[in-house]
């Protein structure tokens, strides 16, 4: 069980630390370019799902908490029975950035409401504020910030075959448009591993 707690752990860590950082120094919004403008830290909250997706109001975000903390329990069950297997690394691996990512969108459902303050366009939030958080506990919004605008077209200038769906809102198609963060990337390389390469353990279940 060592090596899947060690990877929960550096994921949570590398995931809570960005996210702590976007949150005291950057108001919602704010962009930097890390190599030139396909890779932005672009800051933004999530009152929903993974990659910017939302849930229907303050119920839906209180059963979508729920479901998550549920979930990451069976998860962590799971994991843990197949530690007492024996189960070889790969699929702990796959499972284990899985149960990281979804405790670390948890954690901030759970708290960031309670000791943070509320991120605005023109305001950074402040750490543990004097009136208390911006929402209660298990209302708290995902911090996002990778956003990879490798490919953008504008609709005036696209070519005519390209379907006037794909555009979004402000008239631009965007390729990658989902702001995500580090747990949102654990999750789907946790998926994707065990997909790609552990095809023979997923037969098995």
């Amino acid at each position: 069980m060592k090596k899947p707690i060690l990877i929960i752990f550096l994921v949570l860590l590398l995931d809570q630390a960005l996210k702590f950082y976007i949150k005291l120094t950057m108001t919602i919004g704010q962009e930097i370019n890390v190599a030139g403008n396909w890779f932005v830290l672009h800051f933004t909250e999530n009152p929903g799902m993974a990659f910017g997706l939302q849930f229907a109001g303050e119920w839906g975000k209180l059963a979508l908490s729920l479901f998550r903390i549920a979930a990451a329990i069976a998860i962590g069950i799971y994991l843990w029975k197949l530690t007492r297997r024996q189960t070889a690394f790969g699929p702990l691996l796959g499972i284990s950035l899985i149960l990281a990512g979804a405790l670390g969108n948890i954690i901030d459902s759970m708290f960031y409401g309670l000791i943070f303050s509320e991120s605005s366009w023109h305001t950074v939030a402040t750490f543990m504020p004097e009136g208390g958080g911006y929402a209660g506990f298990l209302h708290g919004h995902v911090v996002d910030m990778f956003y990879f605008p490798i490919i953008m077209i504008q609709k005036a200038q696209a070519p005519a075959w390209m379907p006037g769906f794909i555009f979004g809102p402000d008239d631009y198609f965007i390729f990658f448009r989902p702001v995500f963060n580090i747990a949102d990337a654990s999750i789907t390389t946790g998926v994707l591993w065990l997909l790609l390469f552990e095809r023979r353990f997923l037969k098995g279940l």
